[in-house]
């Protein structure tokens, strides 16, 4: 599952989420899936760390704890 740092900082940040999934390589609708649960994420999911990445989060802190 998606941290909620991950997901305050896609909604707080400057830029518009679309933006942020694009920069990132990822449709607009992928990442609102993915934040919003419809999309199951597993821990080490390469989306979830490019937008990390584009956001200034490290990978360990996209993961929510304790699910697999």
């Amino acid at each position: 599952m998606v941290s909620q740092k991950l997901i305050a900082a896609i909604k707080l940040g400057s830029d518009p989420a679309y933006k942020v999934a694009h920069r990132a390589g990822i449709d607009p609708s992928t990442l609102s899936k993915l934040i919003c649960g419809i999309v199951k994420v597993k821990n080490g999911d390469t989306r979830v760390i490019k937008v990390g990445k584009i956001l200034g989060i490290p990978a360990e802190d996209c993961f929510q704890e304790g699910t697999h």
